[in-house]
């Protein structure tokens, strides 16, 4: 039985952060518009590996809890004028409890990863449909968020997108953080005894019906603050771009190419897609769509053969050997 990882690379971690202070005086608003989609996709890939990669729960339903946090929160402010930061919260946790809700039935299977994949794929679905159909959501026709004066408070920025990368990469960094000390608690280790085999740690006395609903929570939770997050950076959403099965995909995508059940591998693989994903919707605008789902499949099945530990692999070993030349050259200074 494995342990988890706690490795963290912090060059990488290093490079997120000052890479838009580059961008802020030499770049387009886009690339940095592609930092903030690096540090948004790596920030719920680091939420659904909580799920999928330390528990061995696969959801492919996940866009469900970003959709209901977005419409929670939105639908809270326009009717109450909460504040975003306080409809933020209200949204993460309404999101965990319709994860719990769905999880409550579907984890007492045991090794049933297929039934609740598919329990989170019929959810998502479901969701997507009644707010199509829900007038006070806006139905079909979406939720548009009020422009409000430029203020950290408000949760709005016009004059520049760099506020906004600050933001979601200040909720990467607590996220990383959070999930770093539950995973060295024994919670940590209890998520992964359940993944490798859930019947030898019932059998060491582990309620991994409990401990399952936990890890969903917690993921649901950081799933919804993006939902949140990406309402607040756009101002406008509708359920076919809050629900979408894609977006579940890609999650799962981020976090298994970068390194599944690993703390830091959901960043390499946002670090890898994203760009590609985001610079091949402006290269070739609406043709040949679907050929960024065609370069993501190609790039799975080529990882999955060569190292199917994910692309941290490949990060630890370069780091390792940086920091064995840094030593061994400051040793003969």
């Amino acid at each position: 039985m494995s342990s988890p990882s706690f490795y963290i690379p912090t060059t990488i971690l290093a490079l997120l952060l000052f890479l838009p202070l580059f961008l802020w005086n030499f770049g387009s608003p886009f690339q940095i518009h592609v930092m903030i989609m690096v540090c948004f996709y790596a920030f719920l890939g680091t939420a659904w590996n909580l799920v999928g990669g330390y528990v061995g729960q696969v959801s492919i339903g996940h866009s469900a809890f970003y959709g209901i946090g977005a419409y929670v929160a939105t639908l809270a402010f326009l009717e109450y004028s909460i504040s975003p930061w306080l409809c933020m919260f209200l949204g993460a946790i309404s999101a965990a409890i319709f994860a719990v809700s769905i999880g409550v039935p579907s984890v007492r299977f045991r090794g049933g990863g297929a039934f609740f994949a598919l329990v989170t794929i019929a959810f998502a679905e479901t969701v997507r449909l009644v707010f199509l159909n829900l007038k006070i959501g806006g139905g079909a026709a979406g939720v548009w968020m009020p422009v409000l004066p430029e203020s950290f408070l408000n949760f709005q920025f016009h004059s520049s997108k760099v506020p906004y990368y600050y933001i979601i990469f200040g909720f990467l960094l607590a996220e990383i953080f959070i999930i770093h000390r539950i995973l060295k608690s024994r919670w940590g280790y209890y998520f992964v005894a359940i993944r490798e085999d859930e019947i030898k740690a019932e059998s060491v006395g582990i309620n991994t019906t409990k401990y399952k609903l936990i890890a969903i929570f917690i993921s649901a939770f950081f799933t919804a603050i993006g939902g949140v997050f990406y309402a607040q950076y756009v101002l406008y959403f509708d359920p076919f771009t809050v629900f979408p099965l894609e977006l579940s995909v890609y999650m799962v995508l981020v976090a298994t190419i970068g390194g599944r059940g690993t703390l830091l591998g959901p960043v390499v693989g946002s670090f890898i897609l994203t760009p590609i994903s985001e610079y091949t919707r402006v290269w070739l605008g609406g043709s040949f769509r679907g050929l960024s789902l065609t370069v993501y499949g190609i790039l799975l099945m080529v990882i999955v053969i060569i190292i199917p530990a994910g692309l941290i692999v490949w990060v630890k070993k370069g780091y390792r050997v940086i920091l064995d030349s840094l030593s061994q050259s400051t040793k003969h200074d």
